[in-house]
């Protein structure tokens, strides 16, 4: 099974999904994370009633935070706020479906704490994982 999950890893990370940028959007943030220069945008685009139409990724990294952010975007297509607001380390660790060293497990998180902040920064309201 782990091998299925590889596969996916690297197909998502030679061919990402929602790859691009987002103008206008509804809400935009970038991150990286300092301990292995991997680097991160997240444009979402919003209907009227607060839907995911639309959203993009660009960034550098490696394959792991590459596909994360890949498998993520696909995810999301048609969420609520709310439910952008409620995913958590579990629901990506379940994309990617394999184990991570912790080094590693930044490296996947990255894409979750991007789209996090961007998606609190939206109201102004104070993300609780933080």
């Amino acid at each position: 099974m782990d091998d299925f999950y590889r596969e996916l890893i690297l197909d998502h990370y030679k061919n990402p999904r929602f790859r691009g940028t987002l103008d206008p959007h509804s809400f935009t943030y970038e991150d990286e994370n300092p301990l292995c220069g991997d680097k991160l945008r997240i444009d979402v685009r919003l209907d009227d009633t607060g839907h995911v139409v639309e959203s993009a990724f660009t960034g550098r990294g490696c394959a792991i935070s590459q596909a994360s952010a890949s498998l993520l975007m696909e995810k999301i297509q048609g969420a609520s706020l709310d439910e952008l607001r409620a995913l958590n380390k579990d629901d990506v660790l379940e994309l990617l479906g394999i184990d991570l060293t912790p080094a590693r497990l930044k490296c996947a998180l990255l894409s979750l704490k991007v789209l996090k902040a961007g998606a609190y920064g939206l109201s102004g309201e104070s993300n609780p994982d933080e």
